[in-house]
């Protein structure tokens, strides 16, 4: 069993909570820096990433952050997740993370009323996987060593770089577990190295 970490300083913490115990792993709640060291991954979930920024600071948990992704731990970043872990941003000078290398249009598809649910494609699976958009971002660029897991009408919408994996959308709003395997997979592999 592995233990899977979700930054709870806000947004969509319990969803993903349920979804790793229904995936049969154990789940902490991560509410202080101290508790990165007892987890194998960690999940950054959808919310507002501006606020998730500002409680990062309040509670330090920039470094302790960075010192989880430089020890090649694997982390998730869902919707405003995404956002915190890309290297650049569109109308943003200075990223928050900077762990994958891809550059991200926050709220790129729109407000609240702009929310909507699309079938996509994934690199990997062979049933599509309904994506659930809200306030999405996506990613308006991506380096080469970025591998692409789905698009949706040619914006880049999840994908992947060593051990951070990235979507736009919220898998853990489904009762789909394909994304989250995918994640436990990698934390299970980064374990075995």
């Amino acid at each position: 069993m592995v233990t899977i970490g979700v930054l709870g300083l806000q947004g969509a913490v319990e969803e993903h909570m349920n979804q790793i115990k229904e995936a049969g792993e154990h789940a902490i709640l991560v509410k202080n820096p101290e508790q990165l060291k007892d987890i194998d991954g960690l999940i950054i979930p959808g919310g507002e990433s501006t606020t998730m920024r500002k409680l990062m600071d309040h509670y330090g948990f920039m470094e302790p952050i960075t010192a989880f992704f430089e020890q090649k731990k694997p982390i998730f970043g869902t919707c405003a997740g995404m956002v915190l872990v890309a290297k650049e941003m569109v109308s943003l000078e200075h990223p928050h993370l900077g762990f994958i290398n891809i550059t991200v249009n926050r709220n790129g598809f729109g407000r609240q009323r702009e929310s909507f649910q699309a079938p996509l494609i994934v690199k990997g699976m062979e049933e599509p996987f309904m994506g659930v958009f809200i306030r999405a971002p996506f990613a308006v660029g991506v380096g080469e060593d970025v591998e692409i897991l789905a698009s949706y009408d040619g914006k880049v919408v999840a994908a992947r770089q060593e051990q951070v994996l990235v979507s736009s959308f919220h898998p853990e709003l489904t009762g789909d577990q394909r994304f989250i395997q995918l994640f436990l997979k990698m934390v299970k592999d980064s374990i075995n190295q």
